[in-house]
């Protein structure tokens, strides 16, 4: 009896992995907490104008925001090349990061992210719903090294203290 190759096996393993690393796999898993989570659009309290550019840079790229609050970007990109904005832990950015360089012409839409053809709008509404850091950045190949990125920081809501009344 003959067996099959056992390439398939390996380049569907591979494949896999491949497309949860790249299509951030972080804001619809287990690490999605970290950064929030995807937000309904009639829930936003305001709305981010964010510009991408072929200078590498987002404008603004820092952002501020309170926790539990939920933000409609709004991306445009005002660029000759194919940009985007992707919110992540750092850590996520970068293994997406590395994927796309691997395969650059990798398709990918997850809630945590825009991807946007030259001259074109889009927008991300997302809920951060713990305090801290969330990162962004362009995973396009180059971009993300050339500084394109930046950061929304998170503010903590006030501890509220119960007054114990007997």
């Amino acid at each position: 009896m003959k067996h099959a190759p056992a390439r398939p096996l390996r380049t569907f393993t591979f494949c896999t992995l491949l497309a949860a690393a790249a299509t951030g796999a972080a804001a619809s898993g287990s690490h999605a907490d970290a950064i929030g989570q995807p937000g309904v659009a009639a829930k936003a309290t305001r709305t981010v104008q964010v510009d991408m550019t072929d200078a590498m840079r987002f404008t603004p790229a820092d952002v501020q925001v309170k926790q539990g609050e939920t933000v409609r970007f709004v991306v445009k990109n005002s660029g000759q090349l194919k940009h985007e904005l992707v919110l992540g832990t750092a850590q996520d950015l970068k293994a997406h990061y590395e994927a796309m360089k691997k395969h650059p012409e990798m398709e990918h839409a997850e809630p945590n992210m825009v991807t946007l053809a030259p001259g074109k709008t889009g927008e991300v509404v997302w809920q951060f719903t713990k305090a801290g850091k969330v990162d962004f950045g362009c995973l396009q190949p180059g971009h993300y090294d050339a500084g394109m990125k930046g950061a929304v920081t998170v503010a903590a809501l006030p501890v509220s203290r119960e007054v114990n009344r007997r």
